[in-house]
């Protein structure tokens, strides 16, 4: 979201992607002049490297694209959200089950925590939310039903913070939580849940049979593995891209069907939501919901979907199940978004600010403790 966008309604969250690699050195860079990332120089006379703490003129002290969205949100009164996604392109490998195996490395795991650590510094005393890893949970579920066998330089690459924690990718989920308890102790902490880790897509099944809860269980009980039952949300997503680009692109289905009569529907995909909330006794944040809506004509930044109007039209079945938040954003280049929509996403946004919003937890339902 553009920030003309994200000042002209009383947004409560906005978010951004830390991604696209780590610096090359085993700490963060003191200066981004002098620093690299990926074999390339962070100057801007060299185009600039992909470590996010170098985003920014590189006169300025690593770390500053992040103070400078910390304290936008702050004067808007927004709560800031950072996605961590480094793992994927730290790991130099193709996006799957291969980026799992890449975390046993002692190097790359310890640029790993001395970089969420940084991250963690920069927000401080700062309420935010904090969303771990997107995808990678879900690959690593794809290698083994137990996350303590996956093995994970853990102890070995931190001992300042986790040498009380196995070497396995149970111990790096709550490695990267403790982290987030001790160096920013007012934020928000949650990893991610994916809802094809069982590699069976709970939110595209067509079989009516099927019992989704079952599958959101199976999530759940390798996420508590991993810490999730020590965060404090989880985060789902609906998408990654708008459902007509999918039909267009690569001639999938990937439509919920709003009358809830055939599937995937929605009512489905809150009932593995709410399944997975009550296995672990935590809410969970719709994030990157799709931003495409139906008057879209279908071309490059306009697509079509129907998601966000669900949401915004039915805001007491995303609480009913658990849910605390919808947070709205494109997952990849050319895909809807809040400054193509029309304006779409405004106003819908402000229509539902104006009537009060929703309460996060209905009358008469038991809260995700």
């Amino acid at each position: 979201m553009s920030d003309d966008i994200a000042a002209q309604a009383p947004f409560d969250v906005r978010y951004i992607y830390l991604a696209g690699g780590l610096f090359d050195s085993a700490e963060p860079c003191g200066s981004c002049l002098s620093c690299s990332a990926q074999a390339r120089s962070c100057s801007h006379a060299s185009g600039g490297c992909a470590w996010w703490g170098c985003w920014q003129w590189d006169q300025q002290a690593p770390g500053q694209y992040l103070r400078d969205f910390l304290q936008a949100a702050a004067v808007r009164r927004q709560i800031p959200m950072i996605t961590y996604y480094e793992l994927l392109h730290t790991s130099g490998v193709v996006d799957g089950t291969a980026e799992v195996l890449r975390v046993v490395d002692v190097s790359l795991m310890r640029r790993y925590f001395n970089d969420w650590r940084f991250v963690l510094k920069q927000i401080g005393s700062t309420t935010a939310l904090l969303h771990l890893e997107p995808d990678f949970w879900a690959y690593a579920q794809f290698l083994a039903l137990d996350p303590r066998l996956l093995p994970a330089a853990v102890a070995s690459a931190n001992p300042t913070d986790c040498g009380h924690l196995p070497n396995s990718v149970a111990g790096m989920g709550r490695c990267l939580i403790s982290m987030a308890r001790k160096y920013a102790p007012n934020a928000k902490v949650g990893l991610h849940a994916s809802a094809w880790a069982t590699k069976l897509d709970a939110h595209l099944n067509t079989n009516p049979l099927l019992d989704v809860t079952v599958e959101a269980r199976k999530v759940a009980d390798f996420l508590s593995l991993c810490g999730a039952a020590e965060g404090d949300f989880i985060a789902v997503e609906a998408s990654d891209r708008d459902a007509q680009w999918y039909e267009v692109t690569t001639g999938t289905h990937r439509w919920w069907d709003p009358s809830n009569f055939n599937y995937p529907s929605f009512r489905q995909a809150f009932s593995w939501s709410k399944a997975l909330s009550e296995r672990l006794g935590k809410p969970h944040l719709w994030w990157q919901l799709p931003v495409g809506n139906m008057s879209m004509p279908g071309t490059w930044e306009r697509w079509r979907d129907n998601r966000l109007d669900y949401f915004f039209d039915h805001p007491d079945q995303v609480a009913a199940a658990h849910g605390f938040g919808m947070v709205f954003g494109a997952g990849m280049e050319g895909q809807t978004n809040p400054s193509t929509d029309g304006g779409h996403f405004l106003r819908r946004s402000k229509a539902y600010f104006s009537g009060g919003g929703q309460p996060s937890c209905p009358s008469g339902l038991s809260e995700a403790r």
